[in-house]
């Protein structure tokens, strides 16, 4: 805490308060059905050249979304800002906040690099190909923020027919009793970008998924 609250440690201490803040605004936009993160989407470098742009390609921007590339770099760089301050007050004295930058923003470069590749390999792909909302209608899906009603849209985890996977706004069909996270769903309609959800038939859920199916209708 005495670290945290120095002056030579300011950088990191408001990087880690605004990552605390961002994190708070992401869960608080899920729990309302939808995701910041996704909204603000990936950015591209298409048609940029030059150092900054080599930069920012080599830490994989555009891999993951904007959001979570800006809290790794700020949860990475608060922790490496904070260990080096640390190994200098064991070895001698807190490095000034302005020195300390340096060698915090060297090392968190890389470990940004190997995070977001990481993180790439594990997140549903929602994109690649192009793929028209109305394709998503019959299709069968998995609820993953919920449960689904008839009130604040949730959220459910599709496949497209190239093996992509979509997290789609849905709420529960009219008259249909809540469906709780990990119930399999049947999107039979869409509403401008909400889809809507009824419980899937058994005979279009495997059989690993029915027993969970039955226990949510």
């Amino acid at each position: 805490m005495h670290l945290f609250l120095a002056p030579e440690c300011a950088p990191f201490a408001i990087a880690a308060m605004i990552l605390i803040g961002l994190t708070v605004i992401e869960i608080l936009s899920m729990l309302l059905g939808f995701s910041l993160s996704e909204m603000i989407g990936k950015p591209h470098l298409d048609g940029h050249d030059g150092v900054v742009a080599g930069l920012l390609s080599w830490i994989n921007l555009g891999g993951v979304p904007l959001l979570i590339l800006i809290m790794l770099l700020l949860g990475l760089f608060a922790i490496v800002g904070f260990a080096v301050q640390a190994v200098a007050a064991m070895v001698w004295t807190p490095l000034p906040a302005v020195v300390a930058v340096l060698p915090a923003a060297f090392f968190t470069i890389p470990l940004v690099r190997g995070s977001t590749r990481t993180i790439a390999r594990l997140i549903p792909r929602d994109e690649t190909y192009v793929v028209d909302a109305g394709d998503f209608v019959g299709r069968t899906a998995k609820v993953t923020v919920g449960p689904l009603d008839q009130g604040l849209p949730g959220r459910v985890s599709v496949k497209d027919v190239h093996g992509n996977w979509h997290q789609l706004r849905a709420s529960a069909a009219k008259g249909e009793g809540p469906l709780g996270v990990g119930a399999e769903v049947l999107l039979v309609d869409r509403k401008a970008d909400i889809f809507i959800a009824v419980p899937a038939p058994l005979d279009l859920v495997g059989p690993a998924d029915q027993s969970s199916t039955e226990q949510h209708q």
